[in-house]
């Protein structure tokens, strides 16, 4: 039912004028390609809007549509259009952990043919997983992001290599009467999950099993709990750790009172303009793993951009997609937006590695990454997680993880569209 509509809507434009006088529905010239994606404050996705609408030669002129600041907004917003069969939208900017839910819904088309093979050459493999589903490709990744430790070298010459190494380092400091705090995200949201699958993830385990059937868990589940506990019941524990977000880490970091913060590379140029005294002796070094003998494997983040099923123009709104992750494009993206790029070449480019000296690290970070649990049911297993674990303070690592288990088991059993 769901693909008649736009099928039936392509067809009438040639009743009524030649296909080469048809418009967007709004008069004659190229068609309108409307791209709901996030907001964006560095004009980075305007100039790639404006730079692919001229390369089209006509053929399509992108009209970027800001959706909500906040992520919930940006999916409460999506899901009303297209629970709407909404044929205004034609790209999306989905946050990695929609597409299973949007493809199940029927809302966004596969990615096959030519338009798949150009979507992913080149591109980093975690990323690429994010836009998958059930094996069939729904998006193409646009941006991602990930998580370094960012630490001072006035109070820490050689960074942590794990999160123990790193407890006891922040132990010495406070003992030392010194700036010990250890910034990372404990609040009651997205974070608090997101730092529970990367430990999980680094102690060798997943929250779901390989088909997303049931919780997975088990002894690295209650190892990844018992860091969070460990963290929140030292020295190293901010008193807001379980108020905390990204933003309030960046703040306390530039502030002075943290040695070791677990952020995105966002706080780089913020430290930099906040605090330039600071910022001299701010570094960056791989995120602490659990294990010594295991490599760490942060979660990642990003937009992935989708082609609703509704669309009317779906053919220019694939090439329109294809163009705004360019590499010219996710050029912009990393050095004006902050973007970290998901093609793999432009770790490699001069003019990127100026602005990210991490680059490094940051790929490194990428192609061990983790993703979060691949399910419709995503929102709904994100909630049981953030609140089984907060504050952390509480945890009981074994029996914690043993309520979370079934509340998880519950939570993937929900039909359709998280509400």
């Amino acid at each position: 039912m769901r693909w008649r509509r736009p099928a039936t809507l392509a067809v009438l434009p040639l009743l009524v004028c030649p296909l080469a006088a048809c418009g967007g529905g709004e008069g004659s010239g190229p068609v309108s390609i409307n791209w709901y994606n996030f907001p964006d404050d560095s004009g980075a996705l305007q100039q790639a809007a404006d730079r692919c609408s001229r390369a089209s030669g006509g053929g399509y002129r992108i009209v970027y549509r800001k959706l909500p600041r906040a992520a919930d907004g940006q999916r409460q917003q999506l899901v009303r259009r297209l629970a709407a069969e909404d044929d205004s939208i034609d790209i999306l900017g989905l946050d990695v952990t929609w597409a299973p839910e949007f493809a199940e819904a029927g809302w966004i088309r596969e990615w096959t043919g030519r338009a798949k093979q150009q979507a992913t050459e080149g591109t980093l493999d975690v990323p690429l997983q994010t836009a998958t589903w059930k094996g069939k490709l729904y998006a193409v990744p646009y941006n991602t992001n990930t998580q370094l430790l960012w630490y001072r070298k006035d109070l820490v010459p050689t960074p942590p290599t794990t999160w123990a190494e790193m407890l006891d380092m922040a132990r010495r400091l406070a003992q030392e009467g010194k700036p010990h705090y250890v910034e990372i995200q404990g609040a009651q949201y997205e974070g608090l999950t997101v730092w529970f699958n990367t430990l999980i993830s680094s102690a060798g385990g997943s929250i779901l099993n390989p088909d997303a059937t049931a919780p997975s868990l088990g002894p690295p589940a209650v190892r990844a709990a018992g860091v969070m506990r460990d963290l929140a019941h030292s020295p190293a524990a901010d008193p807001s750790l379980s108020n905390q977000m990204e933003d309030q880490n960046r703040l306390a970091m530039e502030s002075g009172s943290a040695a070791f913060e677990l952020n995105y590379p966002f706080v780089y140029p913020s430290m930099k303009a906040n605090n330039p005294q600071l910022f001299k002796n701010f570094r960056w070094a791989p995120y602490p793993r659990v294990d010594a003998d295991r490599p760490s494997r942060p979660t990642i983040g990003g937009i992935d951009l989708a082609i609703s099923a509704y669309s009317r123009h779906p053919d220019p709104a694939f090439r329109a997609a294809l163009c705004l992750r360019d590499r010219e494009n996710q050029l912009t993206a990393a050095t004006v937006g902050g973007l970290p790029p998901t093609l793999r070449a432009l770790y490699d480019d001069p003019s990127f590695v100026k602005q990210y000296p991490f680059a490094k690290e940051v790929l490194d970070a990428l192609q061990m990454a983790s993703v979060r649990p691949q399910t419709p049911a995503y929102q709904n297993v994100s909630i049981v997680i953030s609140h089984a674990l907060s504050p952390p303070s509480a945890i009981k690592p074994e029996s914690t993880v043993a309520t979370m288990k079934g509340q998880i088991d519950d939570a993937l059993q929900s039909k359709g569209v998280i509400p």
